[in-house]
């Protein structure tokens, strides 16, 4: 999967799931703690924010970029998890929020997972490429000379 492809599944599925989350947010959060929930709901739209400006510049995410933000996506909806299901009858929570917080860190987790999976294609692709070009001489203009020579090349001892 591309970086674009990784980048317009990311907006389509987490860009209107993320504003759908913050308007079901409890409009005034307990001041015992619940104010948390706010924290990592803000911390996850600052980075769907990035995810949408990414994909709109002319300069797209790496898969590696990708796998690392979707990573951090990934890791803050955990801890919303957790802490609106810890939470959830102290501050108020909705369970559709909770089910809909759920549902978008699952698909934020399956693109997460492609764009790891292509960085690891990519890292097995280029190693193999590397292992080719050293076992065909790497640049090496006497790297192939065991094969004509029938050993390694002697480089004359003393005054020329």
């Amino acid at each position: 999967m591309t970086s674009s492809k990784i980048a317009s599944g990311v907006i389509a599925t987490l860009g209107l799931a993320a504003a759908s989350l913050f308007d079901a947010a409890p409009a005034a959060a307990q001041a015992t703690g619940c104010e948390q929930i706010q924290k990592l709901l803000a911390e996850r739209q600052a980075i769907v924010a990035s995810l949408n400006s990414s994909s709109r510049s002319k300069q797209k995410l790496t898969p590696a970029q990708a796998c690392s933000t979707l990573g951090r996506l990934v890791g803050n909806g955990n801890a919303a998890l957790k802490f609106a299901s810890a939470n959830q009858d102290w501050c108020q929570i909705p369970a559709s929020f909770v089910d809909g917080l759920k549902v978008d860190n699952d698909k934020a987790a399956g693109i997460r997972n492609n764009a790891c999976n292509a960085v690891k294609q990519q890292a097995a692709m280029q190693k193999r490429a590397q292992q080719q070009a050293q076992q065909q001489g790497g640049g090496n203009p006497f790297g192939g000379a065991d094969s004509i020579t029938g050993g390694s090349l002697r480089i004359p001892q003393g005054a020329l």
